[in-house]
């Protein structure tokens, strides 16, 4: 099994894509991960066709089972949390728009999934990452940890999709 995941944002959105390496479920392996950046001063509109571009590309390329999407916290800030929602809708829209599965995350059940505590921060989330995939050091930036960790949670509890849609 193929998971991307997706830490979203509007100036920064983290994805990872990781793959089932055999059993037990917990072994994995990274394939790619990064970051979609878009410009600080673009409108939002032409920032999340950005996203929504590289997105439909990094799709393309991998050909991913699912996509795990972190879900949206709840900041103090309304006008952030909304601006948050607009990215996170481009998201699923290119997700479910290539017929991939989708399956969304609290912040707090990924990183009690891949470090153990739910108010783990984020270098104890990259530091996990790193340890479960055997590699030399964390995933960066935080974004692309952090979007890796949410497709391991998908592929450590074996969640289905909310969606149905299928490949």
């Amino acid at each position: 099994m193929k998971v991307l995941g997706i830490d979203p944002g509007t100036a920064t959105v983290g994805y990872g894509v990781v793959e089932r390496a055999g059993t037990p479920a917990r072994q994995a392996r990274l394939l790619e991960c990064g970051v979609i950046r878009t410009p600080a001063r673009e409108p939002l509109p032409l920032r999340l066709v950005a996203i929504s571009e590289a997105l439909t590309e990094l799709i393309a390329r991998h050909r991913p089972d699912v996509m795990a999407v972190e879900d949206i916290f709840y900041a103090t800030n309304v006008r952030t949390t909304a601006v948050l929602g607009h990215a996170r809708g481009v998201i699923l829209l290119a997700g479910a728009t290539a017929g991939v599965a989708i399956a969304e995350y609290a912040p707090a059940l990924v990183k009690k999934t891949v470090v153990g505590r739910g108010a783990a921060l984020k270098p104890q989330v990259g530091y996990m990452v790193a340890k479960l995939l055997q590699l030399e050091a964390p995933p960066t930036p935080a974004d692309a940890a952090d979007a890796v960790a949410v497709a391991l949670t998908h592929l450590f509890l074996g969640a289905w999709p909310r969606n149905g849609a299928r490949r």
